[in-house]
């Protein structure tokens, strides 16, 4: 069962409809199942006629924006993390279990724990019209141009032409949509 967001207290976990009213921005028809946590919503945009599925984790954070597009779908059991800065276009879809990481660590230095070095963050930006299958993870730094295609389980390492069709891990060009 879905649930049309109603203002209500805003929880970061746990079962509830988190406050609208507390995003940076929020369009209309704005659809979030059961079990959704939001972390950082002053730096959360949404868009218009957005739809985030049960048990998604849309990981805000405090020093850069998530802005996500007009007519976008997000599937069940995602985690969409905002730190480094993430830009989601219009018309984009994004399948149940998906994983959005802009940031990584180091590992340059070997007397330091990698777990212990220098955060990176580096933007990710999922142009208009992409689609990306069940299961993908988009790493640190990625663009996916606009009519791009991840194909389920890829792991998207670099950023790739328009209207590409990607899979694997690491994922490569199969084909063009362009022909």
């Amino acid at each position: 069962m879905s649930l049309k967001f109603t203002p209500k207290k805003f929880k970061s976990e746990g079962p509830g409809t988190p406050d609208l009213s507390l995003l940076k921005g929020c369009g209309t028809n704005v659809i979030i199942e059961d079990g959704v946590r939001i972390f950082h919503p002053e730096n959360i945009v949404l868009g218009d006629n957005v739809y985030i599925g049960h048990d998604t984790i849309l990981k805000g954070y405090y020093a850069t924006e998530t802005i996500i597009g007009n007519n976008v779908w997000i599937g069940q059991q995602c985690f969409v993390m905002g730190a480094g800065g993430l830009t989601i276009g219009d018309c984009v879809g994004i399948g149940p279990q998906v994983k959005i990481h802009p940031c990584r660590h180091e590992n340059d230095r070997l007397d330091i724990p990698t777990s212990f070095q220098k955060i990176i963050f580096d933007p990710i930006i999922i142009d208009t019209d992409v689609n990306i299958g069940i299961g993908a993870m988009v790493m640190a730094g990625v663009t996916l141009r606009k009519g791009c295609i991840v194909g389920a389980n890829s792991v998207v390492t670099k950023s790739f032409p328009e209207f590409s069709i990607i899979a694997g891990v690491p994922a490569k060009i199969i084909r063009s949509r362009q022909g």
